[in-house]
């Protein structure tokens, strides 16, 4: 249907419900994914973990609908699908372990605001991040996230029963059937393999008696998401440090903006286009912070899914926005996501990581292996990843640098980038010296 290809098509909103309905289960577990390891790293009560997967689905809508409908500068007008990001997840968890989750919500606000002015001064500073340190951010994400995923894989970090032959059953039975999936299924449905490796998984969970049902206790059919569920607390460490992951989600969303225009529209995007994607992002991580959410970025699995249906029609991505808001008002969605062993969501989240890490050096070969692109990929990963490894490294440096970057290898390995990208001699001297 040439209107399904069309971003502004008169279609009718019954019949564009289905395929709306398909972007919202394609990025229906990754949006809510990196609130169960923060909540479970957080160690918060069932109630507290539901409540804010709860308030994810909100924010999530409502970060779609802006995208699709800017206010103002804020807003891509771009068929593009907001979730929780994972980009923050790491540095959360470590963040929570040592603080607690309100110096995460105060990070989580204040960051929002950097991103929001970055989005709307976006045309001054794009030409600072080639695409060679937008591959290094993207590769490091995904290697910072692997232990997040192999600790979910063997139950949660701090779980009485870590490594039992019961969770490693249960995250790799949940892990093959989603290899199973997307191996058998043809088309747009491998976009819901996590989906169906989450089903068999919880379902042998219930055979093994390994779901909590504590989050059904006293649960309403119907119920308002709860702004400010927790208080924020403003630290100028984890400040700073979410406001330089947020630049890295800014750098993110360039990257976003760009295949999803080229994919589902045959053409770059504008300038307004990407600044206002940008500062989208920013705005509705302000709202996520105040219902005590995670940031939110534009979804790669439903750039895919443009790529492979072409669907970009916006009234239509428009109804599974709504989808996701409507979905925020029934406790029940929270509470069955949040009674999943973490083994399960570990066994389905691991392969989803390692394709993080397979992006990024996508993204490095289509910058090019040139001497100049290696070496500045090659120190800035190297010094991010193996350094942040090795804590004490950073023991007489100031409290302040610690706390930003010596767990954080995204942040550490994007400013090494930049800073390398900027004083390294151009491409002809490197070729100079080998002759």
């Amino acid at each position: 249907m040439s209107a399904l290809r069309s971003m502004d098509g008169k279609i009718s909103f019954w019949k564009g419900l289905p395929f709306g309905l398909q972007h919202v289960m394609a990025m229906f577990v990754a949006n809510l994914a990196p609130i169960f390891l923060v909540a479970a790293a957080a160690h918060m009560s069932p109630e507290e973990s539901a409540l804010v997967i709860q308030n994810g689905l909100l924010v999530a809508g409502l970060g779609t609908c802006l995208q699709l409908y800017p206010l103002w500068r804020v807003g891509g007008k771009l068929p593009m699908v907001t979730g929780i990001s994972f980009t923050y997840v790491a540095a959360a968890v470590a963040i929570v372990s040592h603080q607690g989750y309100g110096v995460v919500v105060g990070a989580v606000i204040a960051g929002g605001f950097v991103e929001l002015i970055l989005g709307l001064t976006a045309n001054w500073w794009r030409r600072f991040v080639p695409p060679i340190v937008s591959a290094i951010v993207v590769t490091s994400i995904g290697f910072s996230l692997l232990s997040v995923g192999a600790q979910s894989f063997g139950g949660g970090a701090g779980a009485q029963d870590f490594g039992s032959w019961q969770n490693l059953t249960l995250a790799c039975v949940s892990l093959v059937a989603c290899l199973a999936f997307q191996l058998l299924t043809r088309g747009t449905a491998k976009q819901l393999s996590v989906l169906f490796g989450l089903v068999v998984g919880y379902l042998l969970a219930l055979a093994m008696h390994m779901v909590d049902f504590s989050s059904f206790h006293n649960l309403q059919i119907v119920s308002l998401p709860h702004a400010m569920p927790f208080k924020p607390e403003f630290d100028a460490g984890a400040i700073i440090s979410f406001a330089l992951l947020y630049v890295v989600s800014s750098v993110e969303v360039i990257g976003d903006t760009t295949a999803l225009c080229r994919v589902g529209l045959d053409r770059t995007p504008t300038d307004r286009e990407m600044s206002g994607a940008i500062a989208g992002d920013g705005a509705i991580s302000i709202i996520s912070g105040l219902f005590g959410c995670l940031p939110l970025t534009s979804f790669a699995q439903n750039i895919g899914l443009v790529a492979m249906t072409k669907v970009v029609n916006r009234k239509v991505i428009f109804s599974g926005g709504l989808l996701l808001v409507l979905a925020s008002f029934v406790p029940g969605i929270a509470a069955i996501f949040n009674s999943l062993p973490q083994a399960v969501l570990g066994g389905c989240t691991i392969m989803m990581f390692g394709n993080i890490i397979l992006s990024g050096f996508q993204m490095i070969a289509e910058a090019g292996f040139s001497q100049r692109n290696i070496t500045i990929a090659a120190l800035s990963l190297t010094v991010g990843i193996g350094f942040t490894q090795v804590h004490d490294i950073f023991a007489n440096f100031p409290a302040l640098f610690q706390s930003i970057f010596a767990s954080n290898c995204i942040a550490m390995s994007f400013v090494v980038a930049v800073i390398a990208n900027l004083v390294l001699p151009s491409e002809e001297h490197f070729l100079a010296s080998q002759s």
